[in-house]
């Protein structure tokens, strides 16, 4: 018997103190749960760090007993499907004012059943000053930790777990952040940290970083210069008289020295020859808007020169900034960016982080929970319970902006197995997953975000339907369709809110908001309906292609693929067609398929190919339960097995839509090869094996796989790729360059992206590659 399952989360919250203004179950989530603390307590900003465990409902598979049956004729279904709970890691981080801080100790305290640990790891200035409360209130001992140990250990957990954590900041781009593909390799890379002063540190390995630098001119310099130049205490008060200042009434320039004659020596007339050298010779008052803004652009240019030279003197070109003088203010960025630009020619990028706040709390967890080696997992940002990047431009979104001011949140699930890049990317460092970023083609973007709209009535009541034994199904329900139609208005105002926004963040937001109202599997009788209709016919199918010639074979195996890879319940175009007509089956879909020559076409290629040396080993990404697995994918399989290629069968950890599952494709794997003796074979022999991705989305992301898929694959030495799927081949890979020869395979379900890639509504890419020599 196969048991395997895919999960949903819930959340708790009760009542907090009424200066704050979120609700609960909005900020301290799961707080019932958690196990370990860990505090970091700046200047005027907390981020506290907690450790919960999460109940969630599984959707669990597991097969009967067929033994003495014909199959055939039997009309149960294939497996039986239950719910069940399950209980799984996730990593919480709460940023507010520290104004709110006692109240948010009360809360926690009267809502905190138990921990792990009677210790609280603490980093940060303010750790001294709140020592005495925060022992007071949680009944923990505070531990203090070393700062710049925690930033570090915090920024390496950034930059290896969630996949667009830095960008660069472009003053004249809409919008302004854009979001850089991490290295595969984050090491080496220079710290700058700009608290009251600056901190210079590089970054080798995990453990270790040398402090090669700094100065005492920072943000403390132009917060306190700030205060004096222009009265003004707060230090976002100030930086917002900056935005609206202009420098080149207090500062002197190049061409106010030398005219027009700055062309000759090289230099721009704009250029500050010196910061405020206006001021020692008008006879006037200047406004605080100009100080300020001359006040920042000295001190920006300052740091931005000593990073540079420290990033030229010890060869590193990648940057990042952090500390409270960043902020996420775009006026921040923007100078210091400018800086790094002018003083290095462009060489070296200015690079921030879009969850730089909580580095230090990160770092200080990890460091409490050293002895749970958290670092041997992989972790993911779970999008339902994160409130995203916000920016501080005045003109976006007034209400979330004033929202972030008070809180702020992250959250981290832990993934049960790590993951790590396809080993047969041509160059990891420059692979990109997504085909298109809708957050530079605002078309696109306003299309995919008003599909994700006009979808989400019928993704509630698929959601409904998928629990008819639940009382409270239709209220969850609800509050998933509040839930992701917020995010999606979010993302309208700040694209950038969770990094690059592609229809893969869409669709993975999605699937995050259903878990978390526990809905793990909306589609889970629907695959099941259609995986014991698709079975029943697989011996016919099998029957009729063995009958065909070699070359007429190989055709209509691949139209075999293509027809069932229509069966897509994401696509609105097919879920009607599904739904108003329970008869349309494969051969139906044969006949949707786009006549050759297909918009996209390599066959004549590929079967060229097919005529030489078998492969080695296929590595076969599937995509859709039902007649797309059994009556596509297994007969190509069955074929290449046949030419004595083994096969590597790859299937999405979790559930996603009506995406095939690995705990699904075993249970048919074994239903088919109880009525194929090829694929017996291949089964017993271990020519044919069935593996998990790591993903649980539509799309697929070749850089954050599963690493029992990766060792596999450098073990059977895998020399085709076939990626199958709008989702894993269209919106992502469609670009993905490999070491080994790949076949990329989709029917287009969707008018609109049809239309823009030159075809109609069914057109076919067939796309067969091979690597240059």
């Amino acid at each position: 018997m196969a048991e395997c399952g895919a999960s949903g989360s819930g959340s708790s919250g009760d009542s907090l103190d009424k200066s704050i203004t979120l609700p609960p179950d909005e900020i301290f989530r799961n707080l019932e749960n958690a196990k370990r603390f860990a505090i970091d307590i700046g200047g005027s900003l907390t981020k506290l760090a907690y450790y919960s465990t999460v109940q969630h409902k599984v959707a669990r598979v597991r097969s009967f007993d067929y033994s003495g049956k014909d199959t055939e004729q039997d009309h149960e279904p294939p497996y039986e499907v239950s719910v069940q709970e399950e209980v799984t890691a996730r990593l919480h981080f709460v940023k507010f004012e520290n104004t709110y801080i006692e109240a948010c100790l009360d809360f926690i305290k009267d809502h905190l059943v138990s921990t792990e640990t009677k210790v609280i790891q603490a980093t940060g200035g303010g750790a001294y000053r709140f020592k005495d409360l925060i022992e007071e209130k949680l009944q923990l001992r505070v531990d203090k930790e070393d700062v710049m140990t925690c930033l570090i250990k915090g920024c390496n957990f950034v930059l290896k777990n969630i996949p667009h954590e830095a960008f660069v900041y472009q003053k004249d781009s809409d919008p302004e952040f854009r979001f850089q593909t991490n290295h595969p390799n984050i090491f080496p890379y220079l710290l700058v940290n700009i608290g009251s002063g600056v901190s210079i540190v590089k970054v080798e390995t995990e453990d270790r970083f040398e402090w090669i630098g700094g100065s005492s001119i920072g943000g403390g310099t132009f917060w306190g210069l700030g205060a004096l130049l222009t009265k003004t205490k707060k230090f976002d008060e100030l930086l917002h008289l900056a935005s609206k200042g202009q420098h080149r009434n207090v500062d002197m320039l190049v061409q106010d020295i030398y005219g027009g004659a700055h062309q000759t020596l090289g230099l721009g007339g704009s250029l500050i020859a010196s910061s405020f050298g206006k001021s020692a010779m008008a006879d006037r008052e200047f406004s605080k808007e100009d100080m300020a803004k001359s006040l920042l652009h000295m001190i920006s240019n300052d740091i931005g020169q000593l990073a540079c030279l420290y990033a030229r003197l010890h060869a590193l070109d990648r940057v990042y900034f952090g500390g409270f003088f960043i902020r996420g203010h775009p006026v921040t960025m923007r100078t210091i960016t400018y800086s790094i630009n002018f003083f290095s020619k462009g060489e070296v990028q200015a690079l921030f982080l879009r969850h730089e706040g909580y580095l230090g709390a990160i770092g200080a967890f990890l460091k409490g929970a050293e002895q749970d080696n958290p670092n041997q997992y992989s972790w993911g940002e779970n999008y339902a319970g994160s409130s995203g990047l916000m920016s501080s431009s005045p003109e976006l979104c007034p209400t979330q902006r004033a929202r972030s001011g008070t809180f702020d949140l992250l959250e981290m699930d832990r993934l049960e197995r790590p993951l790590v890049n396809l080993p047969l990317l041509l160059d990891p460092s420059s692979y990109v997953p997504d085909t298109v970023d809708l957050t530079d083609d605002a078309p696109a973007r306003k299309y995919w975000l008003t599909c994700f709209e006009e979808a989400l009535d019928g993704v509630v009541k698929r959601a409904v339907a998928s629990q008819p034994g639940s009382a409270d199904a239709a209220e969850r329900a609800e509050k998933f369709r509040q839930k992701y139609w917020g995010k999606l208005q979010t993302l309208r105002h700040q694209p950038f809110a969770y990094g690059t926004l592609t229809v893969r963040s869409l669709l993975d937001t999605r699937e995050h908001c259903l878990n978390e109202f526990n809905f793990p599997d909306p589609y889970s009788k629907v695959k099941q309906k259609e995986n014991g209709v698709a079975l029943k016919c697989f011996p016919r199918v099998i029957r009729c292609l063995d009958a065909l010639g070699w070359e007429e074979r190989q055709l209509a195996l691949v139209k075999g693929l293509l027809a069932g890879n229509v069966f897509d319940w994401g696509a609105k175009a097919v879920s009607d067609v599904l739904e108003s007509d329970p008869q349309f089956g494969f051969e139906e879909a044969k006949m949707k398929l786009q006549e050759r020559p297909w918009l996209v076409d390599s066959y004549s290629k590929w079967l060229q190919r097919l005529k030489g040396p078998p492969h080695k080993c296929a590595l076969i990404f599937a995509d859709n339960s039902g007649i797309d697995v059994i009556l596509g994918v297994f007969p190509f399989v069955r074929e290449l097995l046949s030419r004595g290629t083994e096969v590597i069968l790859a299937c999405n950890s979790g559930p996603a839509l009506n995406d095939v599952t690995y705990c699904e494709s075993l249970i048919v794997a074994e239903r088919i090869a109880a009525m194929d003796p090829v694929v017996h074979s291949a089964l017993r022999e271990e020519r044919l094996l069935l593996t998990q991705t790591g993903s649980s989305s539509p799309c697929l992301d070749l850089s954050r796989l599963d690493k029992g898929l990766a060792v596999l694959v450098r073990e059977r030495g895998a020399d085709l790729v076939v990626i199958e799927g709008m989702g894993r081949a269209v919106h992502t890979n469609y670009h993905a360059a490999l070491r080994c020869e790949s076949l990329k395979l989709a029917v287009i379900k969707n008018s609109w992206l049809a239309e823009r890639l030159g075809g109609r509504l069914f057109s076919v890419i067939f796309k067969y590659e091979v690597p240059a020599e």
